[in-house]
């Protein structure tokens, strides 16, 4: 092995130890203090990532991220209006919004790709609507006035 590559492992192991450090500290502060009663903090620390992974998993945390990423963008939700009237080309979808046929198609692949919209081919044509229209609805009741 190297003398850099030895040098990388050992600075990785020194921080992995601190970062362990600072969360043992922190989890024997909040117990001393009384908010939470625990003996180890160790212990501690592996029931609270346990209650991490049982409230949601990593794999249903990715997918909702994704899902709202999906929504964080102002063309992508007036795609998801314009899909609310009615099923749209992707020339109409650009006509409407004032896009580049490469921008639109970048925006609804994104909305696909999120279960957000889905397509239909005719032809050379190729055709969205909302994938489930019932999502759409709860997202502008819960939009901010």
């Amino acid at each position: 092995m190297s003398n850099i590559f030895k040098y990388i492992v050992a600075v990785k192991v020194f921080e992995k130890d601190m970062q362990v450090s600072k969360v043992d500290k922190r989890l024997k502060r909040l117990a001393e203090s009384g908010i939470c009663s625990c003996e180890k903090a160790s212990e501690y620390a592996d029931e609270l990532k346990e209650l991490a992974d049982k409230s949601i998993s990593k794999e249903d945390a990715a997918k909702k991220s994704k899902f709202f990423k999906a929504l964080a963008d102002t063309t992508r939700i007036r795609i998801l209006g314009l899909l609310s009237v009615r099923e749209m080309c992707v020339c109409e979808v650009m006509v409407a919004l004032g896009l580049t046929q490469p921008t639109a198609s970048h925006h609804l692949g994104i909305l696909e790709n999120a279960g957000l919209v889905k397509d239909r081919k005719d032809g050379k044509w190729v055709f969205y609507r909302n994938a489930n229209p019932e999502v759409v609805e709860n997202i502008d009741k819960m939009a901010i006035q």
